[in-house]
């Protein structure tokens, strides 16, 4: 097979070798700049990419990815889309030629979004953008996703051993996201996925009665028909409303979520967190307890690290020590510090714990 890498880029000079190093195994990077004003074209022609330049104003991009693959040559059978602070873990051309094999003409792999304070993964979870050559366009102004052609719902395969890293510059602004995302919500106002999107980036930037308007819009599309985002719409309502301080309509909202998705170990978290804030030990311990009856976690970009992390075994021990149960309390404890630890609060936790523990035996 002949397999294309292609990518937008703009001022990221720090990551192309390491980039261009983890890309090598294809037949040919195609990398369009939108406007860099360092070393980044210079970098990327040194090491093999063919580049070309063009700026978009406004910038989306949907119009910058389709441009950037109009580069690839049409003799490619599989095109790769990556960004230059993404890194292939060694042995991706194998892995997706074997996908390919089957048909499909769109394949999925591995994607770490970011990595937690102790290098463990953070946000975890399968893209797919590995395509055939023909028949795809990226659409939609930000949060950009790949469309067929003619309408027909794309053959998907996933390539098990195929991981992508993303390695991004943490000092790099998110603010273009939002205007975009109303941009899109304007563009397709009954786009369910745009919706959330916009309604999720209106909590991140503290603007909560507008999260909490837009995520119930988007609850009220008739496209709104995926319970894993349903879910999370309700868990991000939840949030604002404990925010605002309103811990009923918060309550209220988190149990939607647990209702709607409750396969999903991330609504159970958030309700087991909120009985714990409340010191309604029992709901907390109860929530914490089917959360961890879950362990296979979400293949979709849904699942949180937190819910994956030390947050149930801490919710199940803090309600278990404050309903007696030393023993429960200690073993979660233990297992919430291992988890974490660089969280001193954890730490703490478990000596208390700990010690009441010893305390109780010696009586």
């Amino acid at each position: 097979m002949k397999v294309c890498v292609y990518a937008i880029a703009k001022n990221e000079e720090k990551f192309v070798r390491r980039w261009l190093d983890s890309m090598k195994e294809a037949d040919g990077i195609y990398v369009l700049d939108t406007g860099s004003n360092d070393d980044t074209v210079r970098l990327l022609k040194e090491g093999g990419a063919v580049v070309e330049s063009e700026v978009f104003r406004p910038f989306r991009f949907d119009s910058a990815r389709n441009a950037s693959l109009k580069m690839v040559p049409e003799d490619a059978d599989l095109c790769v889309c990556t960004d230059i602070d993404e890194v292939f873990a060694p042995g991706w051309r194998k892995g997706l030629e074997d996908a390919a094999k089957t048909g499909a003409e769109q394949i999925y792999y591995r994607y770490t979004w970011n990595y937690n304070p102790d290098g463990s993964e953070g946000h975890v979870f399968w893209t797919g953008k590995a395509h055939v050559r023909r028949g795809f366009e990226w659409r939609h102004p930000v949060h950009e996703v790949l469309y067929t052609l003619d309408g027909h719902e794309s053959k998907k395969t996933y390539a098990k051993g195929v991981f992508l890293k993303h390695l991004a510059d943490p000092s790099k602004s998110r603010a273009q996201y939002l205007p975009l995302l109303e941009l899109s919500v304007r563009e397709q106002p009954e786009n369910d996925r745009n919706s959330h999107y916009l309604g999720r980036e209106y909590f991140f930037h503290g603007r909560y009665d507008e999260a909490i308007a837009e995520l119930k819009r988007h609850l009220s599309l008739d496209s709104s028909v995926w319970k894993d985002e349903r879910a999370a719409s309700m868990r991000y309502i939840s949030r604002c409303y404990q925010i605002k301080g309103d811990m009923k309509e918060s309550e209220s909202w988190i149990l939607r979520a647990v209702a709607e998705a409750g396969y999903l170990r991330e609504p159970w978290v958030d309700a087991a967190c909120l009985y714990v804030r409340e010191k309604r030990w029992h709901g907390a311990a109860f929530c914490a307890l089917r959360a961890l009856e879950i362990t296979r976690r979400s293949m979709s970009y849904i699942n949180e690290p937190a819910a994956w992390g030390y947050s149930p075994y801490d919710c199940l021990a803090v309600s278990l020590y404050y309903l007696g149960d030393l023993r429960g309390s200690l073993e979660n404890a233990r297992k919430a510090a291992e988890l974490d630890k660089t969280n001193p609060r954890l730490r703490d936790n478990l000596n208390l714990i700990q010690a009441a523990y010893d305390a109780a035996k010696k009586e």
